[in-house]
């Protein structure tokens, strides 16, 4: 081992266990072999090709060199700031407090940063994004999980309370990381009571001590029920903007919604709180991690927003590939009622989460009939972005083998 390695940066595998399995299944297709690969978070259409947006892409070849070539300011273009917000939050204007950030993953980085004390807990929904780990863990934190509510019922406030109590009496401050709407990697929402009985949470923890709520929102722009995610949006807004004395921010991203995930354009976004101090240390933070974010993701946001009709285009992009994903979640969810498992409905998003025990083990029976999932402590993350319709009854047909051999 190398002497120089701090002895609490070593053991790592290096190796993300998401991208492990998709080089795997890569390989293996290459090599001829009928393979089904639903690990990527990446949008795929029936080809197995990445689909990249076309009116993004338009726009992307019409950049200018001072669009791409110089530096962006520490913390964003404030055109681009202002764009991504409108996106979410049409007419609001450009955020109170913000900066961009390398992806929501960025976001949720910085918001460990100035928001918690080394060995302070993130508070977050179980299941969750695998990375959230690492997220928490490389700014000195943790992640304290609370349970999704199972299908069919609502959120568990007595759990809730008791979980973001211990958190608020043990280290005097709450950070909730929210994926909600399209929650990754259920595929579902909450509904409009468990929001509200969330948000009285919340308004009662933060009597008690410093809250910030943060929504992460990636994939909210791929969902069978755009008006149900128009209403969470709101929603949130109408309790940011109601003087509950919680902090509520976004951490936003350009990677699925304009299918640009190489780009590593996001923004951390407060567009309820003007804060001097909250934008110096969101500054400083941009400036000691990686100093400035890349301009030509910011400048294509902005020519989007300024563009009437290549938003027309790009939402009826969006259309299109919602009904893709809605078609394979419906042929998913046919092809294991036929196998006699169940698959919860699919509500927005790139997954849905299967409920398996022994998620490793099936994970590995699955792959030795060449089907690729990501194994979760709470099941398997089943990525209908790259899963063909066609392939649904495969797949199922192997899951219920991988499950009987379990047994």
């Amino acid at each position: 081992m190398l002497e120089q390695l701090l002895p609490s940066r070593r053991g790592f595998s290096g190796e993300d266990l998401i991208f492990a399995l998709n080089g795997e299944a890569q390989k293996r297709a290459a090599a001829g072999e009928a393979v089904i690969n639903a690990t990527v978070g990446a949008l795929l259409d029936d080809r197995g090709k990445l689909v990249a947006l076309e009116t993004v892409m338009k726009v992307w070849r019409e950049l200018t060199d001072p669009e791409i070539a110089p530096y962006a300011p520490i913390t964003g273009d404030p055109a681009f700031l202002a764009a991504v917000t409108d996106r979410h939050w049409p007419g609001l204007g450009a955020p109170k407090s913000g900066c961009a950030t390398p992806g929501g993953s960025g976001a949720l980085a910085l918001s460990v940063k100035n928001f918690l004390e080394p060995g302070m807990a993130v508070a977050t929904m179980a299941p969750y994004w695998g990375p959230y780990d690492t997220l928490a863990a490389e700014g000195g934190a943790w992640i304290a999980p609370l349970p999704y509510p199972e299908p069919g019922r609502g959120l568990d406030t007595t759990a809730w309370e008791k979980a973001l109590g211990d958190l608020m009496a043990s280290q005097g401050r709450v950070l909730l990381w929210l994926n909600d709407p399209c929650h990754n990697p259920t595929g579902r929402c909450l509904s409009k009571a468990d929001r509200a009985a969330l948000t009285d949470l919340l308004r009662r923890l933060a009597t008690k001590g410093p809250v910030t709520l943060l929504l992460d929102l990636a994939y909210l722009d791929y969902t069978r029920e755009p008006e149900a995610v128009r209403e969470a949006l709101d929603d949130y807004r109408a309790f940011a903007e109601g003087g509950a004395g919680v902090l509520v921010g976004a951490a936003l991203s350009i990677s699925k919604s304009l299918t640009l995930y190489g780009a590593r354009g996001g923004a951390l976004v407060f567009p309820w709180t003007a804060d001097a101090g909250l934008q110096a240390a969101l500054a400083v933070s941009c400036r000691g991690l990686f100093s400035n974010c890349p301009r030509a993701p910011q400048s294509l946001v902005v020519r989007l927003h300024l563009d009437g009709k290549a938003q027309e285009a790009l939402a009826a992009e969006h259309r299109h590939w919602s009904q893709v994903l809605e078609a394979r979640a419906l042929a998913l969810e046919t092809a294991l009622k036929a196998e006699g498992l169940d698959c919860p409905a699919w509500q927005g998003g790139f997954f849905v989460t299967l409920q398996v025990a022994d998620p490793r083990g099936v994970c590995d029976r699955l792959k030795a009939r060449g089907v690729f999932v990501v194994p979760m402590p709470w099941g398997l993350r089943v990525g209908i972005c790259g899963l063909r319709a066609a392939d649904a009854p495969r797949f199922a047909q192997a899951l219920g083998a991988a499950l009987a051999e379990s047994r």
